[in-house]
């Protein structure tokens, strides 16, 4: 049998106390496999991003297990989820979270620069994660010569410039018209398809939602729906509009 990269156990995340507790997470249990694609949904304060930012060892659970390949990150120090992090995950999020007066490729070199690669090293790394995002070309654009597709293009490269086993990505299509958003949703499913890594996204978007191979629906704390999509988009709606420029 094949063992989950990720695993919740009874996960529970509790803030506040007496009056003001907020429970928004109630003791969660979910397996991950290497490979899959899953959309996170759920309406606002249903405890989806609090489960999203325990996946990415952004926060802890209160009380609960979190499993990655086996290890217990629950029990991790902050340094050592840092750099669980640093090898194994990458981030996408709606804002794009971009440094404004850097080029798209110091941009994508900021993890390996973390990481404490040689310039030549993240400069290689980061023209190829380009590169295959489609920005050939772009390299030395910054953000505001960027339209907001290319925007969150530069994002994913970032997020996939050191090779990770998990993308996490928070609605990463919030801030980009209809034409764009699918574009995006296309390349996350390559990224999926072509190189295995496995992409976990949260959305409020059922057509964005609909590229997902699996669908995780939470209300109030809880998972309240798990299944597989049995008919995920496969292609790009043929007529769609777009009004964004570059």
């Amino acid at each position: 049998m094949t063992v989950p990269l990720i695993q919740l156990r009874g996960v529970t995340k509790r803030y506040g106390a007496g009056a003001a507790e907020l429970l928004a997470l109630k003791g969660i249990n979910l397996d991950i496999t290497a490979g899959e694609f899953i959309a996170i949904m759920g309406p606002s304060g249903s405890g989806k991003s609090t489960a999203m930012n325990i996946l990415g060892c952004l926060d802890t659970p209160t009380a609960g297990q979190y499993l990655f390949k086996g290890a217990h990150v629950e029990a991790l120090t902050r340094d050592q989820r840092a750099r669980l992090r640093r090898r194994f995950l990458g981030f996408v999020f709606q804002g794009f979270n971009l440094l404004a007066r850097t080029s798209a490729e110091e941009n994508v070199e900021l993890p390996l620069l973390y990481r404490g690669d040689r310039p030549a090293v993240r400069r290689a790394a980061a023209r190829q994660a380009l590169d295959s995002v489609g920005l050939h070309g772009w390299e030395h654009h910054t953000p505001a010569e960027l339209s907001g597709g290319q925007q969150q293009r530069v994002a994913i490269a970032r997020a996939i410039v050191t090779a990770p086993a998990v993308v996490l990505a928070d609605e990463p299509t919030g801030n980009l018209d209809t034409q764009r958003s699918h574009e995006i949703m296309q390349l996350l499913v390559a990224l999926n398809r072509d190189h295995g890594i496995t992409v976990l996204m949260v959305t409020h978007e059922p057509d964005m939602a609909a590229y997902a191979r699996r669908m995780v629906h939470f209300v109030d704390g809880q998972i309240a729906k798990d299944a597989p999509n049995p008919n995920p988009t496969l292609s790009m709606p043929a007529a769609v509009g777009s009004t964004e420029t570059v």
